[in-house]
């Protein structure tokens, strides 16, 4: 049983921003080989590459969620991810188990656009319009907390992967849906699965309403008032910008993207399906992804024999994913290696029991 106290690093000692580059990846090196399998560095997709050339696991937020579930080795987790990525790990992983953030500033603007409170609020002017008719889903991207809520109420957390999977086992439940926090990911899912987007409602957290000109009754879906600031940044004028330039090139982009783009590209999916449509594609053909930078990047250079740019040319990497960089990577395990960790993530009891519920029922349909 591991019995240690641990603090969050606000910033980093001096010694370390002195050395070279060259000096601490071979420090990590060192650290990661001798630690072993006592340590397990998950990196979700969106990292730098500084970042990902030393993660044992790469993935989407699934994959790291199966990837945690079955670890039961490692005694340190050294999430390189977004706080919300972390606090799932430790739901997952057994008590003696330690999750570590690198950067506790590493977060996601989205899970923030949901907090408990508000849900709360919500959940019961929604039980007073609609009555016992509403399953809750939330996206991954969200706070402990809100899983947990969903989970108490019946519920499921979704990925992008497996979206309408759980949208339809959700409406076998149910004959409605709320889906939080991500607004354009839940429309996209709906309209695939044949829900007319006049039977989707949209809840305001900061208004505190309903938007909607439907009679209530028709209302199948309510979705939360919440988006992806990476990839609400890809619009329709890109893809008119580029079919008028390059026609013959491909668009493939994320259904977090506005359901607008999504209808205008040629295909959508998840960052997993991202990766495998271009490992998969011909070579020689063009394509323009709507994703996150640092995966476009990293897919350009790991296929030269394709065409590949972004489908904004403008985008920038996601800031918070970004927060996570080498010299935070090496601090924390440094921390680790000496028995002293930092920014360790520890979800509380109670919160964990109710967001197992919502992610067990997810991973049981997937």
């Amino acid at each position: 049983m591991l019995s240690f106290l641990t603090k969050n690093m606000t910033s980093l000692p001096d010694e370390l921003l002195q050395m070279s580059e060259e000096e601490m990846r071979n420090r990590i090196s060192y650290i990661k080989q001798e630690m072993g399998t006592r340590l397990l560095i998950p990196g979700h997709h969106y990292q730098k590459n500084e970042v990902i050339e030393f993660a044992d696991i790469t993935g989407d937020s699934l994959q790291l969620a199966q990837v945690a579930e079955r670890n039961t080795e490692a005694e340190f987790i050294v999430f390189c991810g977004v706080h919300f990525m972390a606090e799932t790990a430790d739901i997952l992983t057994t008590e003696q188990q330690v999750v570590v953030l690198p950067d506790m500033r590493a977060g996601c603007s989205m899970a923030d656009m949901a907090d408990i409170h508000q849900t709360t609020y919500a959940w019961d002017e929604l039980q007073g319009m609609f009555g016992d008719t509403i399953l809750p889903l939330t996206y991954v991207n969200s706070t402990a907390a809100i899983k947990a809520f969903v989970g108490k109420h019946k519920g499921a957390t979704v990925t992008s992967s497996n979206a309408h999977k759980m949208v339809q086992w959700a409406f076998e439940q149910k004959e409605r849906i709320l889906f939080l926090p991500d607004q354009h990911l839940g429309r996209n899912t709906a309209f695939d699965l044949g829900i007319p987007l006049e039977q989707m409602a949209v809840w305001d957290p900061i208004a505190k309403k309903l938007e909607t000109d439907a009679p209530l009754d028709e209302i199948k879906v309510i979705l939360w008032k919440g988006h992806c600031s990476v990839h609400e940044k890809f619009t329709v004028q890109n893809i008119i910008d580029l079919r008028e330039n390059d026609p013959t090139r491909k668009i493939i982009v994320h259904p977090e993207c506005t359901r607008e783009v999504v209808a205008l590209a040629d295909d959508n999916g998840s960052t997993k399906k991202i990766i495998d449509v271009i490992e998969a594609a011909e070579p020689g053909t063009k394509w323009a992804i709507g994703t996150e930078m640092n995966l476009v990047q990293r897919l350009i250079q790991q296929n030269p024999h394709l065409d590949i740019v972004s489908l904004n040319p403008n985008m920038c990497p996601c800031l918070t994913m970004n927060r996570i960089d080498l010299p935070h990577l090496l601090w924390s395990l440094e921390q680790v290696y000496k028995g002293e960790p930092v920014n360790q993530i520890k979800v509380d009891e109670e919160t964990s029991h109710y967001a197992i519920e919502a992610l067990d029922r997810m991973l049981r349909n997937v």
